[in-house]
């Protein structure tokens, strides 16, 4: 069918507006820009000397790092475990300044120029120290994850008071969750330790 260029009465349709006419299409497609994604602002690193396990120790690290994280993935002493990172199991124990601390709440930085005690440090010159020895005879760990932390808080309450009762070892490790032993064996193997030092010390 042809163009029409007229209305029914032959009066010729008007010219298009400039403005509105259509505009040839381009021989080439626009040229897209390609930018490059905005790298977020690298994040400063915070140094801290502290005593790790009786040696001196300086680590460089993010300034939001947990002293967990710091002791699994900057230092490598994998034996503090990752828990509930809540403060609600105990597994992260470590000691710092004698003091049981949940690593997963303490940031690194908070522990410059103090000493900090992890599961690696307990032996000394690759002897048991009694706790271990005592947990081993009396099957005290099972799994063996939360024993770290139970030792840690163990050997902190043992330096302040070396013949608790039981009731003050069952306090003294309340923060420190087991799911397989019913803490019976922990109990008894915190009660022999204690015996065995006390007997050293004597």
């Amino acid at each position: 069918m042809p163009h029409r260029t007229s209305d029914v009465a032959g009066r010729p349709f008007p010219a298009p507006s400039p403005s509105l006419a259509p505009s040839p299409r381009a021989a080439h497609p626009p040229r897209v820009s390609h930018l490059t994604p905005l790298e977020p602002p690298a994040r400063a690193k915070v140094h801290a000397a502290f005593t790790l396990n009786g040696e001196p120790v300086e680590a460089a690290f993010a300034p939001n790092k947990t002293l967990l994280e710091v002791l699994r993935e900057d230092l490598a002493l994998t034996g503090t475990k990752h828990g509930c990172e809540l403060g609600e199991c105990g597994v992260c124990t470590v000691l710092v300044d004698g003091e049981p601390v949940l690593s997963c709440l303490a940031l690194a930085v908070q522990c410059e120029g103090r000493r900090i005690d992890t599961i690696e440090g307990m032996a000394e010159g690759g002897v048991l120290h009694p706790l271990q020895q005592a947990f081993a005879e009396l099957g005290a760990a099972q799994c063996g994850y939360c024993t770290p932390g139970i030792l840690l808080a163990a050997q902190a309450l043992l330096a302040k008071n070396p013949r608790p009762t039981r009731a003050e070892i069952a306090d003294a490790l309340a923060g420190n969750l087991c799911r397989c032993t019913g803490y019976l064996k922990i109990h008894e193997a915190v009660e022999r330790a204690a015996g065995w030092l006390e007997g050293a010390r004597g």
